[in-house]
């Protein structure tokens, strides 16, 4: 009788723990982040639309020595394709474009072998568009926009490969997709993502950065590691370019983006399957490539994902749709996979997490 009065006191201590187990845990993968004068970090842990775990670190600003907070904003990389995705998945809808519309119904001028090319091509790495990174011609040092982009690729007077034929990643593709974003909209890419995403789902502090044009409000600054300690390194000559990776938000407003994604609020369901679905001939290392997300199997579970990396910033979100889970990661200091610490947010939460404590403890051991 008494072990059966106790019983519920037990359980609720060793659930206690367990929660208070994992947190501790995540502070020791984010150590690094949490010490004294360094560029910071933000974790966000999401199960069934419930915050299980979110956290910031160290510092945003280090001349001025800002803290981070979960409304920090960080520039998102290539996390940023989600949102140029949904974006023509959302003029897919209105019916002013199609995924299957030609890349010369956009820019007629673009060489012949642009006619095979389709959006679903830009959407899934398949088009064959070379990289534009490695078209900027030596000696630049003005920041490209979008629009430079169009330029450099339409000088190239062959493909890569014939399109649909294979996958290769491709910045390029998605600068192309924010242009045709305001052809087909008549809008500036940002103003269209201000008016159709971020607005609706009051991402309110999250914006496509144009220097000069818009504010980042309470903005990361970028930093790289060097000799002397953290210097900024806050922008490239590709930083200005919008749809690959031009977008500022926190984990505050991603909580509302991931949310946004269980539901049809910005489009049909049937309409953001898609997104999910692997494209053809996109397989590559295990993985596939949807509209503007990674898919794969982890540890038995399907998962769709996304990292960003450039100067200065590392990000990452990893969602597991059948259970509803998803793990945000936000660094700005360009040396951090953010990808891998997301994936050790995974392991303590669904697999194994006393196992994978020991190790990461054992990691940290081995470190110091």
């Amino acid at each position: 009788m008494a072990i059966l009065v106790l019983l519920p006191f037990f359980c609720a201590t060793v659930s206690g723990n367990s929660a208070s187990d994992k947190a501790s845990a995540v502070d020791a993968l984010f150590r690094e982040y949490d010490r004294p004068g360094v560029p910071g970090a933000c974790v966000l842990v999401i199960k069934q639309g419930k915050v299980l775990y979110k956290k910031a670190y160290g510092l945003a600003n280090l001349e001025e020595k800002i803290a981070t907070t979960t409304e920090t904003n960080y520039r998102l990389a290539s996390v940023t394709k989600q949102f140029t995705a949904m974006s023509i998945m959302i003029l897919a809808e209105r019916g002013r474009l199609s995924h299957e519309s030609k890349l010369t119904d956009f820019f007629p001028d673009f060489p012949a072998y642009s006619k095979q090319i389709t959006i679903r091509h830009l959407l899934t790495h398949t088009s064959g568009v070379a990289d534009y990174e490695d078209l900027i011609p030596e000696g630049t040092t003005a920041q490209l926009k979008d629009q430079q982009v169009l330029d450099l690729v339409k000088q190239q007077k062959d493909p890569l490969f014939r399109p649909g034929s294979r996958f290769r990643y491709s910045n390029s593709g998605y600068a192309l997709l924010a242009l045709i974003v305001e052809k087909a909209s008549g809008e500036l890419f940002p103003e269209f993502l201000r008016k159709n995403i971020f607005e609706p789902l009051g991402m309110s502090n999250t914006v496509a950065y144009e220097e000069g044009v818009s504010v980042v409000p309470n903005r990361a600054y970028g930093y790289s590691q060097g000799p002397n300690g953290f210097q900024r390194k806050d922008q490239s000559l590709t930083s200005a370019v919008l749809g690959d990776g031009g977008i500022y938000s926190s984990v505050e407003d991603l909580y509302r983006w991931d949310q946004a994604l269980d539901s049809a609020r910005l489009v049909s369901r049937e309409t953001l399957t898609q997104a999910f679905t692997p494209g053809a001939m996109t397989s590559h290392d295990g993985r596939a490539y949807g509209f503007g997300w990674f898919i794969e199997t982890y540890r038995g579970l399907q998962t769709v994902w996304h990292y960003g990396s450039t100067v200065g910033f590392g990000t990452a979100i990893e969602r597991f749709p059948d259970r509803k889970f998803t793990v945000i990661v936000l660094i700005n200091r360009d040396e951090a996979d953010a990808h891998q610490l997301a994936r050790k947010v995974v392991d303590l939460y669904l697999f194994n997490a006393r196992s994978n404590h020991r190790a990461s403890r054992g990691s940290r051991l081995a470190a110091e």
